[in-house]
């Protein structure tokens, strides 16, 4: 995480604003990694939710994932619940489907825990994009074998 100082704060949140979507991505990503993340944390859902451009959407998302603890994932999460357009719907989940992190055995296991812990989340958004990923899970015996090839599995 970084540590900013008021002025690099502020300026991390005035070009949130930005009308350039490279601005806005360099914020995104910026925001997400502060350690002041509960105090710009209206600015990274809206930036999640970028209606203009999904690279702003998408830096923020891997950003905040990158963190790798639940603050993070549950912004992500958040923003997935509050998802309309089809476009940035995609952007989340890809950017949750596709973190290589949770590909590794220490990585499913930390998302497997920080999933459980907000399973009693507050927001009925989080909680239900939660159980869609949990559902989705295969039990850790099944890692190494391959899926049922006449199984579809979503």
């Amino acid at each position: 995480m970084i540590s900013f100082n008021d002025q690099e704060l502020s300026a991390a949140i005035q070009n949130a604003d930005s009308a350039a979507w490279s601005v806005r991505a360099v914020a995104g990503r910026q925001l997400a990694m502060s350690d002041k993340i509960d105090v710009v944390a209206d600015i990274i859902h809206r930036l999640l939710l970028d209606a203009q451009d999904t690279a702003v959407t998408q830096e923020t998302a891997v950003a905040l994932l990158a963190r790798k603890d639940t603050v993070g994932l549950r912004c992500v999460l958040l923003a997935a619940s509050y998802s309309v357009e089809t476009w940035t719907a995609d952007e989340i989940y890809t950017a949750l489907n596709g973190d290589p992190d949770w590909m590794t055995t220490n990585g499913a296991d930390r998302l497997i825990k920080q999933l459980y812990e907000l399973a009693t989340d507050d927001d009925a958004g989080v909680r239900h994009e939660v159980q869609e990923i949990l559902a989705g899970l295969r039990p850790r015996e099944q890692w190494t074998r391959e899926p049922d090839s006449g199984t579809c599995r979503h």
